[in-house]
């Protein structure tokens, strides 16, 4: 009776191990877990140029598809700045889209954050960048105060120009002047600079952005002339930042034969795979498409690409 009794206590003890020693591996992942879940991000909000994917009045093959298949659709370029720390985030470029964008994020992150972006950072003046900061105004949201980040043109432009006047006259939004030569600290675990960026600047300069956090540096590049035009060249920015989100509007010069391309110079992609050298190509993740660019509805040409080690950014995926 005696032995019978050791034995049970014997399993007991062996018993109350394995729960203390499971318990201790659940109370490590769980607490793995949240530090990784305090760890700022980014998250791709929208990937095509500034007409959106379909493209109006677009019949061809490319956005056949998309208007066929809602869900092939994609919102103008768009990032998305979190600090789960702080439970803020900000957003880069406002879109045309910038309503299901907000929405959009809302979804991502279950309600989370603020509905409204603690501010926004605008790259310059050409529509599918800025036009969507008219979904502030009193005709829509009417929302108090949202800082806007700009550099000194495009600030004045917003300042000069209705409606974007009355957005500021009416205190939907407040500029902050920034320069290129400034590090601005968003919250205690983001912080950007920007950098001028030689573009078609009718209304304003162009920027990009470099953003930066306690670990990781990314480079927002949506859209620029020629790589070769840039005052430091491409692969020694990418060599810089653990991730560079760049201008991929057209694949190549063929894509566009309808239409003077010199009257909308972007890289081509073909141009930028040759530029970046194998070894960098990781941290490369193409953006800003053109409804004719192939990345966007062309399965093998995509696969072609993410082969040679280049990312493809996707809309709702975190970075």
């Amino acid at each position: 009776m005696q032995k019978r009794s050791n034995h049970i206590q014997s399993r007991s003890h062996e018993r109350d191990s394995y729960i203390l020693i499971l318990s201790m591996l659940c109370a490590v992942l769980f607490s793995c877990q949240a530090v990784a879940q305090q760890a700022p991000y980014l998250m791709v909000l929208g990937t095509a140029q500034d007409g959106g994917y379909p493209h109006i009045g677009c019949k061809r093959n490319c956005c056949s598809i998309a208007w066929k298949n809602p869900t092939s659709q994609r919102y103008v370029v768009s990032l998305a700045l979190v600090d789960p720390e702080e439970k803020q985030w900000w957003l880069l470029e406002a879109t045309p889209d910038i309503k299901a964008q907000l929405q959009l994020f809302q979804q991502k992150t279950k309600g989370q954050y603020p509905f409204l972006p603690k501010g926004m950072l605008l790259t310059h003046a050409h529509m599918g960048h800025y036009t969507g900061l008219m979904q502030l105004g009193r005709e829509a949201l009417n929302s108090k105060a949202v800082t806007v980040y700009a550099l000194p043109k495009m600030g004045a432009f917003l300042q000069s120009n209705g409606p974007w006047s009355q957005l500021v006259q009416l205190n939907n939004i407040a500029i902050t002047t920034i320069r290129t030569d400034s590090l601005i600290q968003l919250s205690t675990n983001w912080h950007f600079k920007a950098i001028t960026v030689p573009h078609r600047d009718e209304f304003s300069e162009t920027a990009g952005f470099s953003l930066l956090t306690k670990n990781k540096r990314y480079l927002f590049i949506p859209d620029t002339d020629k790589w070769e035009k840039m005052a430091k060249p491409v692969d020694e920015m990418v060599a810089q930042h653990d991730l560079s989100f760049l201008d991929a509007t057209f694949y190549s010069a063929d894509e566009l034969a309808y239409r003077n391309i010199r009257e909308v110079p972007h890289p081509f992609v073909t141009e930028t795979m040759q530029l970046i050298p194998a070894s960098l190509a990781k941290k490369v993740c193409l953006i800003h498409f053109n409804h004719t660019n192939p990345l966007l509805w062309d399965k093998q040409m995509k696969s072609n690409v993410t082969q040679k080690g280049f990312l493809v950014a996707e809309q709702g995926k975190v970075y």
